[in-house]
């Protein structure tokens, strides 16, 4: 987080630019905008005026633009696709719902994306606006392609990113049987059978995100005006902080961009008495 902090100018206060994630994590993200905010920096979050979660406050300025479908629509999506992750489906069924759903989110996501992008008042405000940095979930890579977009450093806040393209975009050790893959449902003592069956699914993992990435990929070739990938885009952040638990998740080695800032998400609560 200081390194964070070290991005913007602290003598007379920074220019951060927010870009939530539709439908998560925002609770997350704001307690370090008021942190921020608390230490005389400018806050900016932009938002689709479907997303009921970000509302307007006096730690940050809310700017808010319109897109072509129903805040419940994406709601029922993304509720959905959590239900059936904790279905205990046979592997084929739930693979085969996970990509229909997958495929229907990633179109509501890249569909509010390019609302955003293609604002053309919005965009020149922003381009205006001169921000130092902008602050975004990776998960949804809508910001990093506008920070590109304004030629700005970029400051991830997530919880991880499927297939595990953090790691690699980062440039982290990702051994293909090192951690347990989603579905698997394998612990992190397996037999040498599993072992297999984990490197397999790496393969799979990879066709997955190159599926849901997809139309985020082409919608940033566009606005970008050149071919490129979601790990292309993802590769100019600057800083991975990482709301997860170095020991309570799996340990590995990672590089020193990556910060974990696990409990910051937590409801803080008062002391036991004696």
């Amino acid at each position: 987080v200081l390194l964070f902090l070290s991005l913007l100018r602290s003598a007379s206060g920074g220019k951060l630019l927010v870009v939530p994630m539709d439908e998560s994590h925002w609770p997350s993200l704001r307690s370090l905008l008021v942190a921020l905010s608390q230490k005389g920096h400018q806050i900016v979050t932009v938002a689709p005026e479907v997303n009921s979660s970000v509302q307007a406050s006096e730690y940050h300025t809310l700017k808010r633009y319109p897109v072509p479908f129903h805040g419940e629509e994406l709601r029922a999506r993304v509720r959905s696709l959590g239900n059936d992750l904790f279905e205990g489906k046979p592997f084929r069924e739930r693979i085969a719902a996970l990509l229909e759903k997958v495929q229907l989110i990633s179109h509501l996501y890249t569909s509010s994306c390019g609302s955003l992008l293609r604002n053309k008042d919005l965009m020149r405000h922003l381009q205006s606006s001169e921000s130092d940095a902008v602050l975004t979930d990776p998960l949804v890579p809508c910001g990093q392609v506008l920070a590109l977009r304004l030629s700005v450093a970029s400051v991830f806040s997530l919880r991880g990113v499927p297939c595990g393209s953090d790691l690699q975009v980062a440039q982290c050790p990702d051994l293909p049987s090192y951690v347990p893959r989603t579905f698997t449902d394998s612990s992190d003592h397996r037999t040498f059978v599993q072992h297999v069956e984990n490197s397999v699914l790496k393969s799979i993992d990879s066709f997955l995100c190159s599926f849901a990435y997809l139309p985020f990929e082409l919608l940033a070739s566009d606005v970008l005006h050149k071919q490129v990938t979601v790990k292309e885009v993802l590769c100019h952040g600057s800083i991975w902080l990482e709301r997860m638990d170095f020991v309570f998740g799996y340990p590995m080695p990672v590089m020193p961009d990556i910060i974990f800032t696990e409990g910051i998400n937590c409801r803080k609560k008062k002391p036991l008495s004696q």
